[in-house]
């Protein structure tokens, strides 16, 4: 009985070591965890006065590389808060003109006029989390993320 037990356990097991979307582990390459099989595209951020920021909630899952952009029009200064989600991942890049910044940590962006800004990160800690603009209530003015 003894015999029959690890590998049923070992089974059950397996999907929870299945990190990226649909590639597996092994499929990873020499970089690891940053390997292009590991990397998902997130939809863009919109910040533009009066526009929602994004069409959907993101739901994401922990160990896989995202990156996704945040485009400013310029329409007013605006600027996005969440602590709690930028706790809850680390943070291999920021990319504003072709400068690349690996911060140790981030509590905030603000865009005082138009640009874009990309963001390259991995997904740590599950959990329910938002990105909104500092003081505003309307629900498309927030975007809601959990990280399965």
């Amino acid at each position: 009985m003894k015999h029959l037990i690890f590998p049923l356990v070992a089974a059950l097991a397996l999907p929870a070591a299945s990190f990226a979307d649909g590639a597996p582990r092994s499929d990873w390459g020499r970089a690891g965890i940053l390997s292009s099989a590991n990397k998902a595209d997130l939809p863009p951020i919109m910040l533009s006065s009066g526009t929602p920021l994004s069409e959907a909630p993101w739901v994401l899952t922990s160990g896989t590389y995202y990156e996704f952009e945040i485009q400013g029009d310029g329409s007013a200064e605006l600027a996005l808060e969440g602590a709690e989600f930028f706790r809850a991942i680390w943070i291999d890049e920021i990319v504003v003109n072709d400068l690349e910044i690996r911060p140790l940590g981030v509590n905030s962006i603000e865009f005082d006029d138009a640009g874009e800004m990309e963001i390259g990160f991995v997904a740590i800690k599950p959990g329910s989390y938002y990105l909104r603009i500092p003081g505003s209530t309307g629900e498309t003015q927030r975007l809601e993320i959990t990280i399965e």
